[in-house]
C-alpha cells in the first residue's frame, strides 16, 4: 500500500492515476478507467471524473494507492 499526497481537496480519477505515476499520460488513464480495471473503495469504478478525497482507496494492476491530504 502507498500513500499518494494530493495538494487539493479533492482530484479526480484519472488525474489521480497520473499524478501518481501509475500511468504516463491522462489517455492510458482514460482507458484504464473505461475498461474497468480501477477500483475505488472496493468497487470497480468506469467515471474519470469521479471525485476522489483522502481516505479513499484505488487498486489498480496489483496495486493499492491511498488517497491522503494536506502534504506534497
Amino acid at each position: 500500500m502507498r500513500e499518494v499526497f494530493i495538494k487539493t481537496e479533492s482530484i479526480n480519477l484519472d488525474q489521480f492515476l497520473k499524478w501518481s505515476g501509475v500511468v504516463l499520460t491522462g489517455g492510458q488513464a482514460k482507458i484504464m478507467i473505461r475498461e474497468g480495471l480501477v477500483k475505488v473503495n472496493g468497487e470497480v469504478e468506469t467515471r474519470r471524473s469521479r471525485k476522489l478525497y483522502p481516505g479513499d482507496v484505488v487498486e489498480f494492476q496489483g496495486e493499492t494507492l491511498v488517497v491522503k491530504g494536506g502534504r506534497e
